[in-house]
This record gives structure tokens, sequence and C-alpha cells, in this order.
């Protein structure tokens, strides 16, 4: 029987858990022998009691380390950890490929099979596996909430025997998951939504969630990149989709940004000077912190104020709910895990395009060809 373990993670803001006592117990079912470590679920309150209630065992993690045919995690663990390896051990979680050059280090090394959630395809067959989606809903719907609670007014319309108050007025850049999720909590909470996004294509979902799509600058080129996801534009349709947007930011009471194109820096969406033209008591929540953020005042993992306005540089907001991001992100850890243990024996198919899209490191390689080559880069 492979042997999964289950770490507890080591980033201080982060509070989610990469098996939950559900999907303890339907791996068991499936072959799977799985140990947790002490407090792993702890933050996301679930107790070692429930784990070991649906059949885990929990056990220290020099132990769990070295003995484990896969681990899953949510973030990077640390090189050190990741040393600790079985040779040909399995690796599973969302591990940065993009920053992690010291833990790819170690995955070579130790000839791990690791698999990066963040590089999963997005087709049809993966989407019980797709942990960037369920996190990003997650996001989305803290981030309305967050912004919310720091207006300094109601978001819906109020009609009162003291007068009518009028709704908040909301500007959402980026319609991903993340996006859609804001759209959909701010329109329940009575906000008048207006979306901006390079893609065309997304228009129609937009309004169909109650929001106006912002219109884009007229071009040639087309904003829809591999996989569902936005691409990088050209700087000049980016100064005019700025241009056209600045107006509707500059008016609103909330803004929501949650622009990012993967393996890039976030684009720049919003400058200082429009911030400074925002009506004092106005929220920004900045989904896109962690990598540049979409606005450039934005300071990752901290809240400021400038001229009135609150900004939120907004990292790591899906550890916020840890709860529910931990059962939604079990459960896609689950799937890939069945995916690739098909029978409880652990399959690694190269001809399989989750199985080969999802790789980071395998055999003693850099499988991911972007990663490769930018390491590749970096040590020339």
């Amino acid at each position: 029987m492979p042997k999964l373990f289950v770490p507890r993670e080591r980033g201080a803001e982060e509070r989610r858990v990469a098996a939950t006592p559900e999907t303890v117990k339907r791996l068991r079912k499936e072959g799977f022998d799985v140990a947790v470590e002490p407090g792993a679920g702890a933050r996301a309150f679930f107790s070692d009691a429930q784990y070991e209630a649906a059949g885990a065992a929990i056990e220290p993690p020099d132990a769990g380390w070295s003995s484990a045919d896969v681990v899953a995690c949510v973030g990077p663990p640390p090189a050190d950890l990741a040393s600790q390896l079985e040779e040909g051990a399995m690796v599973i979680g969302l591990l940065a490929p993009f920053r992690s050059d010291a833990l790819i280090a170690a995955l070579v090394a130790r000839r791990a099979t690791a698999f990066a959630l963040e590089l999963l395809p997005r087709v049809t067959r993966a989407q019980t596996m797709d942990a960037l989606s369920s996190q990003a809903g997650v996001v989305g719907y803290k981030a309305m909430l967050l912004a919310a609670a720091r207006l300094p007014k109601f978001f819906p319309l109020l009609i009162t025997a003291a007068g009518a108050i009028q709704p908040a007025r909301v500007v959402i850049l980026g319609a991903g998951v993340a996006g859609l999720s804001a759209i959909a909590t701010a329109r329940r909470l009575g906000g008048v939504v207006e979306v901006s996004d390079v893609r065309a294509a997304v228009k129609e979902e937009i309004e169909s969630l109650g929001a106006k799509f912002i219109p884009l600058p007229k071009t040639d080129e087309a904003g829809e990149g591999g996989g569902g996801y936005a691409r990088q534009m050209s700087e000049a349709f980016l100064r005019e989709q700025r241009a056209i947007v600045a107006e509707r930011v500059a008016a609103a009471d909330v803004v929501i940004t949650t622009a990012l194109v993967p393996g890039r820096r976030a684009p720049r969406l919003i400058a200082a000077e429009v911030v400074e033209r925002m009506r004092p008591g106005a929220v920004i929540v900045d989904c896109a912190a962690s990598e540049g953020g979409n606005c450039e005042l934005t300071v990752p993992g901290e809240e400021i104020e400038k001229n009135g306005v609150t900004i939120v540089g907004a990292d790591n907001l899906a550890a916020a709910l840890p709860h529910d991001a931990s059962l939604m992100y079990a459960r896609n850890v689950q799937a890939l895990l069945l995916h690739t243990g098909k029978g409880a024996k652990l399959v690694v198919d190269m001809d399989d395009e989750i199985t080969r899209g999802t790789l980071l490191t395998h055999a003693g390689e850099i499988v991911h060809a972007a990663t490769a080559e930018r390491i590749k880069g970096v040590s020339a």
C-alpha cells in the first residue's frame, strides 16, 4: 500500500491543509496508508482526533517525510524537508515553480516526481483537480467581504425615512474565477458592478451575473491565452485599457483587482495618480499582490492608506477561509492522486496530458520546460 504523508504547512499565514478527514477516509478505501503530522489541520479546524477517526496515523515530520511514497502539501515545502524524501517519492501541491529554485533543486536531487497544481492543464477531465480555480473562488469572495468591512458606507441601495442611500459602486479588474466570485458576492451585497477584462469572450458571463462589462480598446490582439487564462497584452493595449478603466476606478467606492498572467508579473492597471483621484473612503483590494500587484501603490501583505483610500495588499486570501478552502483543495489533491494512483499503484503515465502537463520534476530532471529554461538562465 502506498503511504501518503500530510505535513503541517510551515508558512506563517498558511492555515490550510492538503487532506481532510473526509479525503483521508476516501483514500484509505482506495488502498492508501495515510499519516498526518501532529497539528497539520489545527488551523483549518480539523483535529488530530478527527484524522485518527478517519483512519490516519499521527506521525512526526522526520518519520513522515522519510518514509512517504507521496507527500501532499498546500504551499511549497522548505527545501530541507524535501531533502528528506525517499528517492523517487511523489510530491503534490501548489509548488510555486516560478520562484522555488531551492525546492526544485532538492526535488531533482531526490529524483522526486513533483506535481505542481499551478501547471494543471485546464481540460474538462481535470476540472475536479483544478486547485487554482477552487482557491480563486475563495479569494474573490473574501476580497469583497474585506472591502465591504472597510467601506465607510452601505453596499445596497437603501430607501429610508431619512432619505435614499445610493448603492456602492464596484469595479472589478479581471474576470477569471476570482473575479466572477467577487462579482457574485458584490451583487449579493447589493453593489452596482462594472468589470474589465482583456478577454472579450467573458462579456456574456459577466453580464449573466448582473454586472456591466467595461468596453475594451479596439485592437486585433486576442486576450485569450492557453487553458482559458488571459495572456500578456502589448503595452499599447494596456495603456489604452488603463485610460478607459481609470475613469471608472476614480469614481468607484470599491475596486477589486484579480488580473494575473501565469508565470509573469501581474499587469499594472492602476497608477498612483488614479488612486489620487479616488474619493476618500474608497477601498482597493489587490488580489494580485503576491505577484507584484495590479495597483502601483500596493504593498504585498499590508494594508495602507493613501489620500484617504485604503489599499489592501491581499496575500493568500484563500488561507483566510481555511476550513472550506481546505475541503475543496483536499478534494483537488485527492482527484489528482487517484488519477495517478490507479488501483493504489502510483503510475506516472507520460502519455496522459494531465500527468504530463502537471509534472514539474521526474526521475532527476526538471520536466516543465519553462521552469527548466528559467533555471538554466539563472545558473548561466
